[in-house]
């Protein structure tokens, strides 16, 4: 497993203006090292814990992005250094996001997580909520986080058509929502692909991409 030249192929592929989120779940330190040495800055993780971990023992300008689904009781684990939030489904979350990022005096951005596949078992908020979220006063009043873009997950299929569909849903939520600006929201990134479908999604308008198997391997979940 070359990640080396999984990392260089992957971003010869890529416009300017996509960022590569490299996926380093499950993953050892060596791993990411590897990935560090060819030059990747932005890694992204699913459980605070282990990132918290990784953070901790890995060079300081790397820029950690949560992917996973997030428990409010864990975010003063991340609050002092994340970079960016990727699952924000809901505003009691966001209030605590905020609430943490308070205590180092930080803001933390953020994307609001849209609910796009049709799979029971994805998170996210319906365009509609999102839109509610945004407009309100409270959320106007959170001075320590940002909501700097949208992300959303299509529904885990072969038929291309659907997950196309799924994300062209996200882009016009995207498109809607983006006026919406306040001095705690300025959409500008569309967080949508992953290793499977990354080039659909790039098609479909995302400027960020999420990306764990093609360049670390297949994960491991038994250790």
């Amino acid at each position: 497993m070359d990640i080396k030249q999984n990392l260089n192929s992957i971003k010869a592929q890529l416009a300017e203006d996509v960022t590569l989120v490299a996926v380093s779940k499950t993953k050892p330190v060596s791993d990411l090292m590897e990935a560090y040495n060819a030059g990747q800055r932005i890694f992204g993780e699913n459980k605070i814990q282990e990132m918290a971990d990784k953070y901790e023992e890995m060079p300081k300008d790397i820029e950690w992005h949560m992917i996973g689904h997030v428990q409010r009781n864990k975010v003063k684990y991340m609050a002092e250094f994340v970079a960016l939030i990727h699952g924000v489904d809901s505003f009691k979350l966001l209030k605590e996001i905020n609430k943490q990022a308070a205590k180092y005096d930080r803001t933390i951005n953020c994307l609001i997580q849209i609910k796009i596949a049709e799979e029971d078992s994805k998170f996210g908020m319906s365009a509609q909520d999102a839109k509610k979220l945004l407009v309100s006063e409270e959320f106007k009043k959170l001075n320590n986080v940002s909501i700097t873009g949208l992300m959303g997950m299509a529904t885990f299929t072969d038929d291309t058509n659907q997950i196309q569909q799924e994300f062209k849903k996200l882009k016009t939520t995207f498109e809607d929502l983006k006026p919406l600006e306040t001095a705690n929201c300025d959409l500008q990134i569309i967080s949508m692909g992953m290793s499977g479908d990354y080039k659909i999604a790039i098609d479909c308008g995302s400027n960020m991409i999420r990306v764990g198997s093609s360049i670390f391997g297949a994960r491991d979940y038994d250790n």
